[in-house]
């Protein structure tokens, strides 16, 4: 009778290592460390889809739900660990740029005629998950306004379902022009001449896009100086790139959760899925011309070392009006890499990170080859050991040493560049 117990034990045991175990590639560090937390938001994925499946809650608010639990942890980690969270002299403000919610960071006021840097910071999370006020966005904007001498605005941009494209574009857009108006600028002593924009992931793709949209308006007195843009999200046309199919199974950001953040933002069937991942949605239809399809075609705008021996996929069978039944699907607003080469050479100079184990790596370096083919100054950061959502894991027990030395090059960075 005894033995039941152990055996009890042991089949649990192994269940849960199987569920944790996730095969990673040898230069990811702290393998278990990855396994650990991407077994945590699975479980918090398949707990709301079954949660959507009962009717209970919608799917994208329960893991809302829950990854706010987690990021409120994390922060009230970093909190107990630096007396409180609050770096010395930064004055936190929520406020509302034309009825957008910002969160707004003040370093210590300096020397009477000292102007400061600005820096507008959009968040990741898919269009539909986090916040500009919790967690590891909460934390780098307050190093960057304390150890930069920064104003930071951090943009809390309506999300899915509550809303699609182009909503979050245009509330980010909106924050920004409020932003770069001389009266706001004046206001929080900031100098013109050294305002930028950033995000990360899906927060990348508002940031490029905002970027684009502020260079080519000529009723903009004042443009952003500089981009950050941390693996951004930059296409929707390609869905086998050789990163995407490379890191399809890497956390963790799955090459099926990719797809599907982006057709819930652009407002199509999930359903229509399947066709999306088989690329019978985009690169072989005549209604994309070659010039569109040479923006995104990284047999071209990829280096070797990254092409690997991976072919370019050519779909067998077509969706004929897929293209009409996804209107954004062509928009610059949403896929900033499609932009032509005469808005990319009126951009400002850019920073752009990259991780090798992420699907999201060849968006990020055809960007940089495409802006840099249009006469922009590009600085290239990749990680050969970095993955998808490395740069938010900085806080004790979920910090990885990758996530670090990103956060310290883009700070860096910002400090020689803006």
């Amino acid at each position: 009778m005894r033995l039941k117990p152990v055996i009890v034990t042991v089949l649990l045991t192994l269940a849960v290592a199987y569920y944790v175990y996730v095969p990673l590639p040898d230069a990811i560090q702290e393998p278990w460390k990855l396994m650990m937390l991407d077994a945590g938001f699975r479980a918090a994925m398949h707990l709301a889809s079954l949660k959507d499946w009962l009717g209970f809650d919608h799917y994208i608010r329960s893991i809302r739900k829950s990854t706010d639990g987690f990021e409120g942890m994390m922060t009230g980690l970093e909190s107990s660990e630096s007396g409180g969270g609050v770096m010395p002299g930064v004055k936190v403000s929520d406020l509302t740029f034309v009825g957008i919610p910002v969160r707004v960071y003040e370093p210590p006021a300096g020397g009477e005629g000292h102007l400061r840097r600005g820096l507008m910071y959009l968040h990741g999370g898919g269009w539909a998950l986090g916040s500009a006020k919790k967690g590891s966005y909460d934390a780098i904007n307050r190093m960057v306004s304390d150890e930069l001498n920064t104003v930071v605005v951090s943009v809390e941009y309506r999300l899915y379902p509550e809303v699609q494209f182009p909503v979050p574009y245009l509330d980010c857009l909106a924050a920004a022009k409020h932003f770069l108006t001389p009266e706001v600028l004046a206001k929080y002593a900031i100098d013109p001449e050294r305002v930028a924009v950033a995000g990360d992931s899906a927060g990348g793709n508002l940031a490029a896009a905002v970027a684009q949209e502020i260079a080519i308006d000529d009723t903009a007195s004042v443009k952003f100086s500089i981009q950050a843009l941390i693996y951004p999200a930059l296409q929707i046309l390609d869905f086998n790139t050789p990163s995407y199919l490379q890191n399809q199974d890497i956390p963790i950001l799955y090459r099926p959760m990719m797809v599907r953040f982006w057709l819930q933002y652009l407002g199509v069937d999930l359903s229509l899925q399947p066709q999306f991942l088989a690329n019978n949605h985009s690169l072989h239809h005549s209604t994309i011309t070659p010039e569109v399809r040479a923006r995104v075609d990284w047999t071209m705008l990829l280096a070797p070392k990254h092409k690997k021996n991976y072919k370019p996929l050519v779909a067998e069978k077509g969706s004929q009006g897929l293209v009409k039944e996804v209107p954004g699907l062509l928009d610059v607003r949403a896929s900033p890499l499609l932009a032509g080469p005469e808005v990319l050479a009126k951009c400002p100079r850019a920073y752009i990170l990259t991780c090798e184990y992420d699907v999201l790596r060849d968006d990020g370096l055809m960007y940089a080859r495409r802006l840099q083919d249009a006469g922009v100054s590009v600085t290239s950061d990749h990680y050969e050991d970095g993955f998808h959502g490395c740069f938010s894991f900085t806080v004790w027990p979920m910090d990885f040493d990758v996530g670090k030395r990103a956060v310290r090059s883009y700070l860096n960075w910002l400090q020689n560049n803006l």
